[in-house]
């Protein structure tokens, strides 16, 4: 289940999709490309959700009432039954591509996809659907940022490779 980015990059990156449904930055599959997509930067958006944590702890204390309590219980359900993805661009942004990487070529079990690394940044690696792992096709789908494969996206992959 362990992939890795690798190429014309300063560094090699392992993915590991197991770990993804705990990480924040995962997206809906099922709402991400019907919904209008900000690109907001990732500090202004932890202010945000700190600010709004604070605000409330203010409002209502430390001891969280039953709203908040159902609240965290529908957030666990819904982990456990929803189909999650994850944007490819920090995972990209890590392995510090050199300046002459111009695509990223998706290895899968059967043949091999190229696209443009511009592309890719905006690509959402898919890992989970009806909250269990994508073993049979997986360990991720690529989709484009676009959504134009959400119904076809690319399976089977192995490894990714920045040319």
């Amino acid at each position: 289940m362990i992939m890795i980015i690798e190429g014309k990059t300063k560094f090699k990156i392992t993915l590991d999709p197991s770990v993804w449904i705990f990480d924040d930055r995962r997206v809906d599959l099922l709402t991400y490309f019907e919904s209008e997509q900000k690109n907001e930067e990732d500090l202004s958006e932890y202010t945000k959700s700190v600010s709004k944590h604070w605000d409330r702890e203010i409002r209502e204390g430390a001891i969280y009432p039953p709203t908040l309590k159902t609240e965290k219980k529908f957030l666990k359900e819904k982990i456990l039954t929803g189909t999650f993805g994850i944007p490819l661009k920090d995972f990209i942004n890590n392995a510090e591509p050199l300046e002459d990487a111009i695509t990223l070529k998706i290895v899968q079990k059967d043949q091999e996809t190229t696209v443009p690394l511009s592309e890719a940044y905006e690509a959402i690696l898919g890992f989970s659907q009806d909250g269990k792992p994508l073993r049979e096709d997986g360990p991720v789908h690529f989709y484009f940022g676009d959504g134009s494969n959400r119904k076809n996206p690319i399976k089977n992959i192995t490894g990714l490779i920045i040319e």
